[in-house]
């Protein structure tokens, strides 16, 4: 109980801040940037966050920072701790009177890509008076902000059993590994082959992400590694604008660019890849209901998927 109660009296919001930054990116050196701070200042907070909490909370090393065990565990806490304050912040200042529903969904960003356009567009058709709130975020963090309670639906990929526990998962599709360029590319004018891709810029996810351990596996399985020239992004979007303005070559989930394939926007590369693909579902609690306009959004989901 000493320990608990010196612990919280000495951990500040900027241990929880700069830890949540660093699940979120995967570095040390993109968390700083997002957080404004130098590397050595971040890598400061961060060890003073392990010394409080007595345990190490990253593997840091040359694939980034990936969160221990452990650190899985404390990143539930520590986005709760940030939107229960964040949630105090907006009642403070919201109006007398306003009972408006507010929905909030994350996904991961190929999947909100893929899937919410079409799906928020219907949506709003039904429930103009819902304000729907949607966050891009990599599997780590939103499993966290559904266990939080930050979050009330999910759309992202099963986990680890112990990550799992308290939420339920409904499989919505497989999501295969594409290789897409502009339709003008000079790849779709050769006999195009892995090595002759990585002579091209290449559009990424960062390490730690599944899209980035599917396109280094089938790099590896042709004895190709990404060229030093890559763009390295959790944006789809950055990633999307880049590939249709430019000569970059995108490894991306299938169902980010399905819309882009179908009206020739994009073109997917014919390298073969492995697997069925990846599954993508629907995430929830188990203990929380949904609200109204949270079943709404869920149904909606539901129809937009082919039969």
């Amino acid at each position: 109980m000493e320990k608990n109660s010196l612990f919280s009296q000495r951990i500040r919001l900027r241990h929880l801040h700069t830890f949540v930054a660093v699940a979120q990116q995967g570095t040390l050196g993109r968390a700083a940037e997002t957080l404004n701070l130098s590397q050595p200042a971040l890598s400061k907070t961060l060890n003073e966050l392990e010394q409080l909490t007595g345990e190490r909370l990253f593997e840091r090393g040359r694939l980034g920072a990936q969160l221990t065990l452990m650190g899985e565990q404390f990143l539930i806490h520590a986005v709760r701790v940030l939107d229960a304050l964040n949630h105090a912040g907006l009642s403070m200042s919201r109006k007398q009177g306003q009972t408006h529903d507010v929905v909030r969904i994350g996904a991961l960003p190929t999947a909100a890509l893929g899937i919410l356009p079409s799906v928020i567009g219907q949506y709003h058709g039904q429930q103009a008076n819902v304000t729907l709130q949607v966050a891009t975020m990599n599997n780590t963090m939103l499993l966290a902000g559904l266990k939080s309670g930050e979050l009330d639906l999910g759309i992202g990929r099963m986990s680890d059993p112990e990550l799992m526990t308290g939420l339920n998962y409904e499989l919505l599709f497989l999501e295969s590994l594409k290789l897409v360029v502009r339709p003008d590319h000079p790849l779709l004018r050769d006999n195009v082959t892995l090595s002759r891709v990585m002579e091209w810029p290449v559009v990424v996810s960062p390490k730690g992400t599944v899209p980035r351990q599917n396109a280094e596996a089938l790099l590896a399985s042709e004895g190709c590694k990404l060229p030093a020239s890559c763009i390295e992004t959790l944006s789809a979007s950055l990633s999307r604008q880049l590939t249709v303005d430019y000569q970059y070559v995108w490894f991306v989930p299938s169902g980010a660019v399905k819309e882009d394939l179908r009206q020739g926007t994009l073109n997917a590369l014919p390298i073969p890849t492995h697997g069925a693909g990846e599954p993508i579902g629907i995430l929830t609690r188990v203990d929380a209901p949904l609200s109204p306009g949270a079943q709404a959004l869920l149904t909606c989901i539901r129809k937009s998927m082919p039969a």
